[in-house]
C-alpha cells in the first residue's frame, strides 16, 4: 500500500467552509487539518456513530495505518467467510476493499477508505449478529425482538482487544446454525455436481412397482444420501426403508408409502432447499440469544412442542397452530412461561365473540349454550335479558366465558407466558386433529397433543412428585394456577429447515407462506442461492 505523504500540506479550514460541507464536525477556524482528517469527516459526516469515533480520536486511524496490519487482516478474513453465511458480500465487498488500497495514492484516498472499512465492519457486525432484515417489515406476524449491538459498542472494540476473536463471538452460538453453514457447503456442492439427477415421473408408486420409475426413486433416494448405492429395479424393503427416512426428514407420515404428497417432496428441486437454508441462517441470527438452558422450542412448521435441557430434547409432543388465514396465524416471538392453569376457564376473545357467536346469538339468544355472557364487572347475565339484535361488532358491551369442563376449548391446562397478542400453549378437546399431517386449525394459541405429560415434565424441576402435584389441582375441578419456581423461555419459531439429532437436513413446507417472503427480501438485500456473489 503506497500513499503520497501529504503531512506538510497542511491549510486552514475555515468556519465557513464546514458549513459549506455541511460535515456537522467542524474545526476551529484557523486550526491547520490534514486532507485525510478532511476527507474521514466529510465520509463519516452521515453517520454519527462513525463520525463521533473518529472526532474522539483526532482521525487517527483505525484501519489505514502501517500499524494496522493485523486489525485488517482480521477483518478482510471474516468478510472473506460472508457467503459462507449466506450473507449479502456485495455490501461489505472485501475483493473492492482491497482493491482501493492498492489503488490508494493521496491522503484523502486513505481519509475516504477509512471510513469505507468502518462502515464494511459495522455492516457485517449487524448483519452477522442480527440479521440482514428487519423481520417485522418482512411479515406482521413475526414480531420478534431482534437483539442488536450498539455501532458504538462495536467499534469500542477497534482501539482495544482481539478484533478476530470479537468478529468469532458474536456469530450465532447455536449448535444448528454451524450446521446450516455446513448444510448450505454441502448443497452447494451437490448442485455443482448437477443436484439430485431428473425428477421421479408418475404421481405415487406402488409397493410392488418395479421398472424405470423405481429406478428413477433409488437413483434420486441416492444423490439424496437416503439409501446406499444399489442396482435393484424393485420396490423392496430396502427402498422402502430409504423413503421412510426421507419422509421422517420432511415432515411427512413414515409408512414407507410413494404417495403424490412424498413424491411432491421427493421432487422439490436442491435450488428451493438451497433458499429454505438461507431463510434459516438469517432466522437463526434473529434469534441470536441465550435461550435457556431449559427451554421450550415450539416449531410452527414442524407442528411440535419440545422441551429443551441443555441441548438435548426430553420432551416432544404434536401441536397444532394457528389457521393459515389472517389474524388467525400463530405469531413468531419469545417469552417466558411463568405459570400453568389448571381446569382453566375460557375467556373468548373479543374477535371470536363479535365474528363468530354474535351473529349466532342475534338468529337464536340460546346459541352457544355452553358458554356464559359476562358484562364488563364479571358478572354472567342472563341470555333472555338481552337484546343482542340491537348490537354490533363494535358495540357489543359483554364478553364470553366457559367454565372449567371436560368440553372446556382450553381443555384441562393451559401454560402461561402473558404477552400482547394473548397467545398460550393449551390442552383441547379436538384430539383427532392431531393425527394429520399438517396441523393449522386453531385461531393462533398452540394445542398440545399431550399436554398434562407437557406439564409433568415442567413441575419435576421443581418437585418430586409432579403428577401428584398436577393431579391434585386436577382432581380439585377449580381453576388453579401452578406457578413455576423458575420461569421457561418459550420461543415460537419458524424454520423450514433445520438439522436433525445427527446433524441431517429436516425440511418443512412453508405453511404461511413467510419464508418466501423472507428469501424475496434477502435477494433485494443481495443475498444469492449459490456460487461466488462477487
Amino acid at each position: 500500500m503506497r500513499f503520497r505523504s501529504t503531512v506538510s500540506m497542511f491549510r486552514p479550514l475555515s468556519v465557513a467552509l464546514c458549513a459549506l460541507l455541511a460535515t456537522g464536525l467542524c474545526f476551529e477556524a484557523g486550526a491547520q487539518v490534514s486532507p485525510y482528517s478532511q476527507s474521514v469527516a466529510i465520509a463519516a459526516a452521515d453517520q454519527d456513530a462513525i463520525a463521533t469515533f473518529y472526532a474522539a480520536r483526532a482521525y487517527a486511524p483505525v484501519w489505514t495505518g502501517a500499524e494496522d496490519a493485523d486489525r485488517r487482516a482480521a477483518l478482510f478474513a471474516a468478510l472473506a467467510r460472508a457467503e459462507d453465511h449466506g450473507l449479502p458480500v456485495q455490501r461489505y465487498d472485501v475483493q473492492a476493499l482491497a482493491a482501493a488500497f492498492r489503488a490508494a495514492r493521496t491522503e484523502g484516498d486513505r481519509g475516504r477508505l477509512e471510513v469505507r472499512m468502518t462502515r464494511a465492519y459495522l455492516d457485517y457486525v449487524h448483519d452477522i449478529h442480527s440479521g440482514v432484515l428487519t423481520p417485522a417489515k418482512i411479515d406482521p406476524g413475526i414480531v420478534r425482538d431482534v437483539p442488536r449491538i450498539d455501532p458504538a459498542l462495536a467499534l469500542s472494540v477497534l482501539t482495544g482487544g482481539d478484533l478476530a476473536a470479537y468478529l468469532a463471538s458474536i456469530v450465532p452460538t447455536a449448535p444448528a446454525y454451524a450446521q446450516l453453514v455446513k448444510a448450505r457447503l454441502r448443497l452447494m456442492a451437490q448442485m455443482a455436481r448437477g443436484g439430485w439427477g431428473p425428477e421421479v415421473p408418475g404421481g405415487e408408486i406402488s409397493a410392488r412397482a418395479t421398472g424405470a420409475e423405481v429406478v428413477a426413486l433409488r437413483d434420486r433416494l441416492v444423490a439424496m444420501g437416503y439409501l446406499r448405492q444399489t442396482a435393484t429395479r424393485d420396490f423392496d424393503d430396502t427402498l422402502r426403508a430409504a423413503v421412510q427416512r426421507f419422509q421422517s426428514a420432511h415432515g411427512l407420515e413414515p409408512d414407507g408409502v410413494v404417495d403424490e404428497a412424498t413424491l411432491a417432496e421427493i421432487n422439490v428441486a436442491p435450488e428451493q432447499r438451497m433458499k429454505s437454508i438461507l431463510v434459516a441462517l438469517e432466522r437463526e441470527r434473529w434469534i441470536n440469544i441465550d435461550r435457556g438452558h431449559r427451554h421450550v422450542w415450539v416449531n410452527l412448521t414442524d407442528f411440535t412442542a419440545r422441551i429443551i435441557d441443555d441441548g438435548k430434547e426430553t420432551f416432544v409432543t404434536r401441536s397444532v397452530i394457528g389457521k393459515n388465514v389472517p389474524d388467525q396465524r400463530s405469531p413468531e416471538f419469545s417469552d417466558e412461561m411463568e405459570y400453568m392453569v389448571v381446569n382453566p376457564s375460557w375467556s373468548v376473545p373479543r374477535s371470536i365473540t363479535t365474528k363468530e357467536y354474535l351473529p349466532l346469538l342475534k338468529k337464536n339468544p340460546n346459541a352457544a349454550g355452553h358458554l356464559k355472557i359476562v358484562d364488563s364487572k364479571g358478572r354472567v347475565i342472563d341470555r333472555s335479558a338481552i337484546n343482542f339484535g340491537k348490537y354490533t361488532a363494535a358495540n357489543f358491551p359483554f364478553s364470553m366465558r366457559q367454565p372449567p369442563s371436560d368440553g372446556n376449548a382450553l381443555g384441562l391446562v393451559k401454560f402461561m407466558f402473558p404477552n400482547q397478542w394473548n397467545i398460550y400453549l393449551h390442552d383441547t378437546p379436538s384430539k383427532s386433529l392431531f393425527d394429520r399431517e399438517v396441523r393449522a386449525f386453531s385461531h393462533g394459541c398452540i394445542r398440545l397433543a399431550r399436554p398434562i405429560e407437557f406439564g409433568h415434565a415442567l413441575l419435576a424441576a421443581q418437585s418430586d412428585d409432579p403428577q401428584g402435584m398436577f393431579q391434585k389441582a386436577l382432581d380439585s375441578g377449580q381453576e388453579q394456577a401452578l406457578k413455576l419456581e423458575t420461569h421457561v423461555p418459550v420461543h415460537l419459531v419458524y424454520f423450514t429447515a433445520f438439522p436433525g439429532a445427527k446433524g441431517a437436513m429436516n425440511y418443512r413446507r412453508d405453511v404461511y407462506g413467510r419464508d418466501a417472503l423472507i428469501f424475496d427480501a434477502l435477494l433485494d438485500a443481495g443475498v444469492v442461492t449459490g456460487g461466488h456473489q462477487g
